[in-house]
C-alpha cells in the first residue's frame, strides 16, 4: 500500500482528502479483519493509518498523560508528544490542570521545549509572545499595528480530566462521554493509594522501534512471560490463564497463586478494598479492565522475593500484603499500584514505526530515598522487564515489514490482545463511517 505523506489538522478529516480508491482500500483492510488474528501488515507500517489512528483515537479519545505527583505546585508543567499533537499539561492556582495546544498563534513555534518544569507565563522563545497560565495571549510586540487583538489569538486548549490522582486529555472538541462511567469504576480501586500524596521517585523514557499497537498487543497477554525471569519472581506466570489452560510446568504456580489470591481477597474484605475483576475491554468507549491481583512470595510488591521496596505504606493503607491492582486502559495505558509504590505506564506514539514508552515510579511523599528505598532495588524489575518488552515489540515491528508475514492466530490466553484490537477497529470503523 501506498503511504503519501497527507495533513492532519483541524479543518477536517484526514481521511476525507484520501482518493476514493485508498479510502476504500483502507476501510476494507478495517472491515474484513479476520477476527482471532493479528493484524494485516499495513496496520503496523503504513504512514496513512498511522494518521488515521491519530486522527480516529488519539484525536478523538482520554489519553492518559501522567499523573498530579508530577505537578506538585503551581506552574509546574509537563508536555506531552504523541504523533502530530504537542500538549502542556500545567498545574493551576486551583490545583486543578489546564491542558493547552503547545503552539504559538504567531507562527506556530513550540511555545514549551523542555518535557518538564515550572514557569510562570508561557514564553515563546521565537518573537516573545507571553500567555496567562490559562492561555491567554498578555503580551505580543505588534510595531505599527493599530486594530491587533490580542484575545483573539490565546493558545488553543484541550479538554482535561483528573481522576484518583490520574490526569487525561483529549483534544476532541466533544470528547466520548463514557469516560465518566468509567471513572466511577476504576476511582474506588486508586482512591486508597491517594496520589496527592506521593512523589516521583524515576522515570523512564524509552522508544521502541515498534507502531504503538504493537506495544500495547505485547502488554496485553503474558503468554511470553517466560521472557521476563526478573518480573516472574513476583508476578505469577499463570496471569491470563484459566481452568484447563495450565501448562503442566505451571501446576504448581497455579496452585500457589490460587491459594495466595484467596489471602489476598480476605485481606480485602477485611479493609473494604475492591478487588473484584470489573473487564470492559471493548464493550464500551472507555475501555478498561482492572482487579486486585496476588503477589508471589511475600506477595507486596515487585521484588526478587516480593517483599516491600519502600518502607512507607501508601495513602490510608493498613496492610503491605495487598498484592497488586492492575489496570489496563484503552488505548494506552496500564498501571500497578502496590501498596508501597505504584507504576504508571503510557504509550505516546511517534510514527508508524516508533513509540515513546513513559514509564513512571512513585512513592510516598514522605519517603526518603537511601533510607526508605533504595532507588536501584525499586526500579530493578521493570527496567529489565521493560527493556525485554522492547526487544520483543521490536522483533515484531521487524517481521512485519517482512513480504512473508501474514496474520496468525491469538492464543486463548491473549483474549486481552483480541479485546484491544477489537475496540481500535471499532473505533476507526466508527470514525470513517
Amino acid at each position: 500500500m501506498s503511504a503519501p505523506v497527507l495533513p492532519l489538522n483541524s479543518r477536517g478529516k484526514l481521511s476525507s482528502s484520501l482518493p476514493a480508491e485508498q479510502l476504500a482500500e483502507i476501510s476494507a483492510l478495517f472491515e474484513f479483519r479476520r477476527k482471532g488474528y493479528s493484524l494485516d501488515a499495513p496496520f503496523y507500517t503504513d504512514a496513512t493509518i498511522f494518521k488515521i489512528d491519530m486522527e480516529a483515537i488519539f484525536g478523538q479519545h482520554w489519553i492518559f498523560a501522567g499523573s498530579i505527583a508530577e505537578l506538585p505546585e503551581p506552574g509546574d508543567y509537563i508536555t506531552v508528544d504523541y504523533g502530530p499533537y504537542s500538549l502542556i499539561v500545567l498545574r493551576n492556582d486551583d490545583g486543578g490542570v489546564n491542558v493547552l495546544h503547545n503552539v504559538c498563534r504567531h507562527r506556530g513555534a513550540r511555545v514549551l521545549t523542555e518535557s518538564a518544569g515550572s514557569t510562570g507565563n508561557l514564553v515563546c522563545g521565537y518573537h516573545s509572545w507571553t500567555y496567562s497560565p490559562e492561555g491567554n495571549l498578555i503580551h505580543a510586540s505588534a510595531p505599527g499595528e493599530t486594530k491587533f487583538d490580542k484575545s483573539c489569538f490565546g493558545l488553543k486548549k484541550a479538554q482535561s480530566r483528573v481522576v484518583a490522582g490520574l490526569i487525561f486529555v483529549c483534544v476532541a472538541d466533544e470528547p466520548p462521554t463514557d469516560f465518566d462511567e468509567t471513572s466511577k469504576i476504576f476511582e474506588p480501586y486508586l482512591a486508597p493509594h491517594d496520589l496527592s500524596k506521593t512523589k516521583i521517585a524515576y522515570q523512564q523514557n524509552i522508544i521502541e522501534e515498534g507502531n504503538w499497537k504493537l506495544v500495547m498487543e505485547n502488554n496485553r497477554e503474558c503468554y511470553h512471560c517466560d521472557g521476563h525471569p526478573e518480573l516472574a519472581c513476583s508476578l505469577f506466570p499463570t496471569w491470563g490463564l484459566t481452568e484447563g489452560l495450565i501448562p503442566a510446568h505451571l501446576e504448581e504456580v497455579w496452585d500457589r497463586n490460587k491459594e495466595a489470591q484467596a489471602s489476598l481477597e480476605e485481606r480485602c474484605r477485611r479493609y473494604g478494598l475492591p478487588y473484584e475483576v470489573v473487564e470492559e475491554l471493548d464493550t464500551r468507549i472507555a475501555g478498561i479492565r482492572i482487579s486486585r491481583e496476588s503477589l508471589d512470595g511475600e506477595g507486596e510488591s515487585f521484588s526478587a522475593d516480593g517483599r516491600r521496596l519502600s518502607k512507607k505504606l501508601l495513602g490510608d493503607l493498613r496492610d503491605f500484603r495487598l498484592g497488586r491492582c492492575s489496570m489496563h486502559l484503552q488505548p494506552n495505558s496500564w498501571f500497578h499500584f502496590q501498596s508501597d509504590h505504584v507504576i504508571t505506564f503510557g504509550v505516546f506514539p511517534i510514527n508508524e514505526h516508533q513509540s515513546l514508552v513513559r514509564t513512571t515510579w512513585l512513592v510516598a511523599d514522605d519517603a526518603v530515598e537511601g533510607v526508605d528505598y533504595d532507588l536501584e532495588k525499586l526500579t530493578y524489575t521493570w527496567k529489565q522487564t521493560n527493556l525485554q518488552d522492547k526487544a520483543f515489540v521490536e522483533l515484531c515491528q521487524t517481521g512485519a515489514g517482512s513480504p512473508a508475514y501474514e496474520p496468525g492466530p491469538y492464543m486463548k490466553s491473549e483474549y486481552q490482545v483480541e479485546a484491544f484490537i477489537n475496540w481500535y477497529v471499532q473505533r476507526v470503523q466508527e470514525h470513517l463511517a
